[in-house]
């Protein structure tokens, strides 16, 4: 099981692609991760960004970050599987 404790960031980033490639290497080899997921176009509970200018012109391609967590003691074994 990954907590907040015992995990360690392997990845940062924008491109969906990117991230369900590193998801299904690491499913593949057997290695447990977590994925968190933000939306960056989203709107604060005080407003945001988009709720002023609106979202003309943002690349919506990159409006969503992916970090991907795995347990600290497969992290080594995973970032040379990524790379």
């Amino acid at each position: 099981m990954i907590t907040i404790f015992n995990r360690k960031e392997l990845l940062i980033t924008m491109e969906m692609k990117r991230q369900s490639e590193v998801r299904d290497i690491l499913s593949h080899n057997g290695i447990d991760y977590t994925v968190k997921t933000m939306n960056l176009q989203s709107s604060a509970a005080v407003g945001s960004n988009r709720s002023r200018v609106g979202s003309f012109g943002v690349n919506q391609k990159y409006s969503y970050e992916y970090k991907i967590y795995v347990h600290k003691k497969d992290f080594e074994k995973a970032m040379a599987l990524i790379k």
